[in-house]
């Protein structure tokens, strides 16, 4: 089901910590391994089923089973429509639900730690897109209040709401990933 616009402009009239919820226990759990990052980035772009998951992260199906369920028990991931397989036989595949976007610091926690899965996750993407997949590059050292941090970090994720409100719009262009982090420099 897709949002009407007047829908989406309400949204992004609320401030942008506003349109989120806390992470449940166990989402923020099934959200702290790299392994199922990649997996709920890659059933964002098409529904797979977990031999197809397994094939593409060059995993154990049985590995890969046990993180989907985790997703699947945190409702990050969704079992999508029984489909019949090339062989003919019925396949079971999964998609994201989405759900990760819109939760407030879904990785719970404290220090540098609790964000090193997805930074990961994102290094192996990267990696996995191949030579030519970075689309653009910005790198870049600012001096910032608190405040300033603040401002910059809620102007930031206004827009990516709005980017992520529409997604539905856009459909049939590539899909892009990306991953924004700012952080203190050591001194």
């Amino acid at each position: 089901m897709t949002e009407t616009q007047d829908a989406i402009s309400a949204r992004l009239d609320v401030d942008p910590r506003d349109r989120r919820r806390q992470a449940t226990v166990s989402e923020a759990k099934a959200l702290s391994h790299p392994l199922r990052a990649r997996i709920l980035r890659l059933c964002a772009q098409h529904e797979l089923t977990n031999k197809e998951l397994a094939d593409r992260l060059g995993q154990d199906p049985g590995t890969v089973l046990y993180h989907v369920r985790k997703l699947v028990d945190a409702g990050l991931l969704v079992p999508a429509p029984v489909r019949t397989g090339p062989s003919g036989a019925l396949e079971k595949p999964y998609r994201s639900s989405g759900q990760s976007w819109w939760l407030s610091d879904p990785l719970g926690g404290n220090g540098v730690d609790r964000y090193l899965p997805p930074i990961e996750a994102f290094q192996e993407e990267l990696r996995d897109a191949g030579p030519g997949a970075v689309e653009t590059f910005e790198r870049f050292a600012l001096h910032l209040s608190p405040q300033q941090l603040e401002e910059l970090d809620l102007r930031i994720v206004a827009i990516l709401d709005e980017y992520v409100l529409t997604e539905n719009e856009r459909l049939d262009q590539p899909m892009h990933g990306g991953l924004f982090v700012l952080h203190r420099l050591a001194e």
